[in-house]
């Protein structure tokens, strides 16, 4: 392993999508009120124009930020591509370029060693004519080839196998979304088996089932191994979403459905899931049924607590949730919002997320011991920026999200919040 080598507000909320032994950790009492820690912002640049999906997913305990950028198409100006991208400091670097030979591709996870984790289009026309990490649904150079898994290092763009039917054939699309600080990744991919829950080619055109996988790579010699996960009670399809450094995986299963651009795939999620020794383990709900945001688990960390989504009773809103040692918690909104998602937990205990009013407005949320407050509050009220997602934290407390510019609410920026001194959350 090697180090990196380079010196309409619904759109919005479309990007908090999205960004895998147990070890029974304690949950922490905190002296220190989250309204304590304060944050200088720093402006990662521009990662696309509002309406597009381009932000940062991950922030790796050395500092490493991947994510996606979208830009105009430089073979024609009137469409837009996403290239992976990947930040070490105030230096950004698009990592696509030696890629896969497609128009698009997103990075969702990166290590401390500089191995990044994502998806990306190939020159492979796609044999069922799906659109599996929708870059029709979302407005970009569709070019009708599959889009797989990948792990980036080296300098160098891999892509990931994904799962085989009965007869051996092996799927055409994936997606990789995060990887640990030992090379395990963990996404979805294709099993080249016909879904029978895919709603038709007039509201979608996927046909495959897709599962939730691990990928690993025990010693540098040897191949990849692809290990498929359990779903919960026999849904066909499934997605991990994280991993912690021991293993612990979490993400949702349920029904095919259209690509739904708020969570960035074509799962219908109805059920929160904890993949723990291989098993999988439902974490329950807010009394939804999955049917409006969905109930899915996209967040977690070494002490094996757990955030995520789900609707509520009767499917009147969705807010985000802290699981841990068998309970479910609803984690609630900042005063006067509608909706919440919770999305990463560090170490720490910290939840990051996203509150959301009755219009759509977002704005970055932090809760600790269950208070909500809003990022914003907590940082130099003269930043260019203002925060509409909290998405990753790292063990220095390192917070990255995406904002808007406020002199141009239309232009979208990464950004990464750092704790002041002395005002730091600790583990």
């Amino acid at each position: 392993m090697t180090s990196i080598q380079f010196a309409p507000k619904w759109s919005r909320i479309a990007r908090l999508s999205l960004a895998l032994a147990t070890v029974a950790g304690p949950v922490y009492a905190f002296a220190q009120s989250v309204n304590s820690t304060r944050y200088t912002v720093v402006d990662l640049g521009p990662v696309g124009p509002s309406w597009s999906q381009g932000q940062p997913f991950t922030v790796s305990g050395n500092g490493l930020v991947s994510g996606e950028t979208v830009l105009a198409n430089p073979d024609n100006p009137a469409e837009w591509v996403s290239h992976a991208v990947v930040w070490e400091g105030f230096s950004r670097k698009i990592i696509a370029i030696r890629g896969l030979g497609g128009p698009n591709s997103i990075a969702f996870g990166v290590n401390m060693w500089g191995q990044s984790a994502g998806q990306a289009d190939t020159q492979t026309p796609d044999p069922n004519g799906e659109d599996f990490c929708g870059s029709a649904t979302l407005g970009l150079t569709h070019s009708g080839n599959t889009c797989v898994p990948f792990l980036w290092q080296y300098g160098t763009m891999v892509a990931l196998p994904r799962l085989r039917n009965s007869e051996g054939t092996e799927g055409s699309n994936g997606a990789a979304l995060q990887i640990n600080d030992f090379g395990v990744v963990a996404g979805t991919a294709e099993n080249g088996e016909a879904d029978s829950t895919c709603p038709g080619a007039s509201v979608s055109p996927q046909v495959t089932e897709f599962k939730p996988v691990l990928w690993m790579k025990p010693f540098p010699w040897s191949q990849v191994r692809l290990q498929e996960l359990p779903t919960v009670d026999g849904d066909p399809d499934g997605i991990a979403f994280a991993i912690n450094d021991f293993g612990q995986a979490v993400g949702a299963s349920g029904n095919c459905g259209p690509f739904n651009a708020i969570e960035q795939n074509n799962l219908t999620p109805l059920h929160a899931v904890l993949w723990r020794n291989g098993n999988a383990i439902d974490l329950g709900n807010l009394g939804g049924d999955g049917r409006f945001a969905g109930i899915y688990a996209s967040g977690l960390n070494n002490h094996g607590q757990v955030v995520g989504t789900s609707d509520t009773t009767g499917d009147a809103s969705f807010h985000g949730f802290l699981w841990q040692r068998g309970h479910i918690t609803d984690l609630g909104t900042l005063t006067g919002d509608s909706y919440s998602s919770a999305i990463a937990i560090g170490n720490n205990g910290l939840v990051l997320g996203v509150s959301i009013s009755a219009s759509f407005s977002p704005r970055a949320v932090l809760w600790r011991d269950g208070t909500a407050t809003d990022l914003n509050a907590l940082v130099p009220q003269d930043s260019a920026l203002y925060l509409e997602s909290a998405c990753s934290i790292n063990d220095k407390g390192e917070i990255i999200g995406f904002a808007a510019l406020k002199s141009n609410p239309s232009e979208s920026h990464a950004y990464l919040a750092k704790p002041v001194a002395n005002s730091r959350d600790r583990d």
